[in-house]
């Protein structure tokens, strides 16, 4: 998973599916200093939602559920829709006057 540094609109999901299309408006909800989608595409967070095996102990960390295959794909969808509908409330809020 990543997203293209050339087009932030871009979210590759893998070698056959790629998402185009994600409103930069996304990107200005924040967790810290990444967007929420940043988190779960990120390369710089190899723990987050990418297969991966620890080298010391030998377990496997596989964020894919076969119970559920579409679950990151949704859980994307999902990232974009919560990012989306925060910024549009905080843009709603009135104004805070402090004397």
């Amino acid at each position: 998973m990543r997203l293209n540094p050339k087009d932030r609109s871009e979210f590759r999901y893998n070698d056959f599916l790629t998402l185009r299309g994600i409103p930069l408006a996304v990107f200005d909800y924040r967790l810290g200093n990444r967007s929420a989608l940043e988190w779960v595409a990120t390369q710089e967070a190899p723990d987050q939602y990418r297969v991966s095996t620890d080298a010391r102990s030998g377990i496997r960390n596989d964020p894919n559920r076969e119970d559920a295959p579409q679950y990151i794909l949704r859980l994307i969808g999902q990232v974009i829709t919560v990012s989306l509908e925060t910024q549009r409330i905080i843009a709603a809020l009135p104004s805070l006057n402090l004397g």
